[in-house]
C-alpha cells in the first residue's frame, strides 16, 4: 500500500505521516527533508542556491543517511529548501530516490509537496493535507521558540506566505492538490485529531478501491 501525502509547510503532515506509517508498519520518507539536505550541502560548499547545476550536483551526491540530522529542522534551511526545490534540475536527480523508496514489497508512506500529482500518481491513498497561514505560522513559531530561535510570529508568517508562494507558483512539480486526494484541513485539529481523521480518510479510500474490485 502507498501512502501519498502532500501539503504545504506547518500543515502537520510530516507528523501524520510518520504515525500513519507506524500504525499500518510501513516505511516513511520525508521528501523535504531531501530538499533541505541538497540546500545544507550546496550552502556548507558555499554555491549559490539559485543555481541550478550546483543544486543538482549537490543533489547527485546527497548522503540519505544524514536526513535525520537536526540542522536540517531550522528555519534558515527550510527556506533555502525552497529555493533549490524550485529547479527541475534538482527534482529530477530526486525523483528516482524517491520511486526507489515507493517500490518497497510492502508499500510507503510518503510526504512532500508533489508525492500524489508526480512522484507517486497511481498511490492507493492519497491525503493533501493543509492548515490557514495563520495557524500554521503559529504552530512554526512555537516550535522555533522552544528551539530558543527569537523571531516573531509575523516573521513567521511572513515566511509561510513567502514559501507557499514560490512551492505553488514553480514551474517544476508545482504544489497543488491533486484531483484524486482526500482534503484534511488541521487547522482546528490537535495532532491526535488529525491522525485520527487522517486514519478515517485511507480507510474510507481503501474500503472504496475494495468494492470498487
Amino acid at each position: 500500500m502507498i501512502i501519498a501525502i502532500d501539503g504545504p509547510a506547518a500543515s502537520g503532515k510530516g507528523t501524520v505521516a510518520k504515525r500513519i506509517a507506524a500504525h499500518y508498519g510501513l516505511p516513511h520518507l520525508d521528501t523535504g527533508a531531501l530538499y533541505r539536505a541538497v540546500a545544507r550541502d550546496t550552502v556548507a560548499r558555499g554555491d549559490d542556491l539559485t543555481d541550478p547545476a550546483v543544486a543538482a550536483a549537490a543533489a547527485g551526491h546527497l548522503d540519505v543517511d544524514t536526513l535525520d540530522d537536526p540542522a536540517l529542522r531550522t528555519a534558515g534551511v527550510g527556506e533555502a529548501a525552497s529555493i533549490v526545490a524550485r529547479h527541475g534540475e534538482v527534482r529530477a536527480v530526486l525523483l528516482e530516490y524517491q520511486r526507489r523508496f515507493a517500490k518497497n514489497p510492502a508499500g510507503a508512506v510518503i510526504d512532500g509537496r508533489d508525492i500524489g500529482t508526480v512522484i507517486c500518481p497511481d498511490a492507493d491513498v492519497k491525503l493533501f493535507v493543509t492548515a490557514s497561514s495563520e495557524e500554521r505560522a503559529h504552530r512554526r513559531y512555537l516550535e522555533l521558540r522552544e528551539s530558543g530561535i527569537r523571531i516573531s510570529e509575523d516573521e513567521v508568517l511572513a515566511d509561510i506566505r513567502n514559501r507557499d508562494a514560490r512551492d505553488r507558483t514553480r514551474e517544476a512539480s508545482p504544489l497543488r492538490q491533486a484531483e484524486d486526494a482526500a482534503l484534511l484541513d488541521t487547522t482546528n485539529l490537535d495532532i491526535d485529531a488529525a491522525f485520527r481523521a487522517a486514519i478515517d480518510l485511507i480507510e474510507a479510500a481503501m474500503g472504496q478501491a475494495g468494492q470498487a474490485g
